[in-house]
């Protein structure tokens, strides 16, 4: 069976609403885990006492300070954030961190930005070791959502994950990402499915409900899975509706 997170960001979200609220809505619709973004501006211990309640799991969040790691000068910073951010998703019970190579930046050659990029996440990778929790460093679309990010193709991401050589280190595969950039899931993964520790969905056009674009999510998906992909599937995609039915509906066609 397939297993699902929320990302509570953008699903069952309400103007005003209380953000742990979204973890109970979340459980109501019968999903058992949940994922956000920044850790920094939310109520840790609310999110606690929710997750408490409910038994769900939170699958991951942004490893923070979200900067660039694409500027060497950065790294000692990130390294600090990344400490905090393992003992919060230590904490939560989370298995994943998420993070950002930062732009593509003027006045370092990619090689360098490349070479930043590895050092750090090799830093990272001593701080993780042993904690249970990996890294994922994330492609993003250069063509819509994220003009100007170093890291566009996944190919790259799995190759500066090999370069640094540490099991704790891998990417998130976001195949709206990947599909807004003309990728060929097949292709761009081949056989480094084990590098993959986490995916997220959304369809194109409007990175919305899943079935409501063109992207082949469900033939993506099953690829993954005989490649022997067994994590979470994250449902990170801007609802036409956050109720709990176009939600569940959405998983039973993903094949939940």
């Amino acid at each position: 069976m397939r297993q699902f997170s929320a990302c509570i960001e953008w699903l069952f979200a309400r103007d005003g609403d209380v953000f742990a609220d979204r973890i109970r809505l979340a459980h109501e619709a019968g999903l058992n885990a949940v994922e956000f973004w920044h850790w920094t501006d939310k109520d840790l211990d609310a999110i606690a006492a929710a997750v408490a309640e409910t038994g769900i799991a939170v699958s991951g969040m942004v490893a923070e300070p979200m900067i660039a790691l694409t500027n060497p000068a950065n790294k000692e910073a990130w390294l600090r954030g990344l400490r905090d951010s393992v003992a919060v998703a230590q904490r939560l019970g989370a298995r994943v961190l998420i993070a950002q190579a930062g732009d593509d930046l003027p006045g370092y050659s990619r090689v360098e930005q490349r070479a930043a990029i590895a050092a750090a996440l090799r830093a990272g990778a001593d701080i993780l070791a042993g904690s249970g929790i990996r890294l994922g460093l994330e492609p993003l679309n250069t063509t819509i959502d994220h003009v100007g990010y170093y890291l566009s193709s996944t190919a790259e991401g799995l190759d500066i994950v090999d370069e640094v050589g540490r099991p704790e280190i891998g990417i998130v595969y976001d195949l709206y990402h990947s599909a807004v950039m003309g990728e060929d899931t097949r292709e761009v993964i081949g056989n480094r499915i084990d590098r993959v520790v986490h995916l997220h969905v959304a369809d194109h056009p409007g990175r919305s409900d899943p079935g409501s674009g063109r992207i082949d999510l469900a033939e993506r998906l099953d690829w993954l899975y005989t490649q022997g992909y067994r994590g979470r599937i994250g449902l990170e995609y801007k609802p036409g509706t956050s109720d709990a039915a176009a939600v569940r509906a959405v998983v039973k066609s993903l094949g939940g």
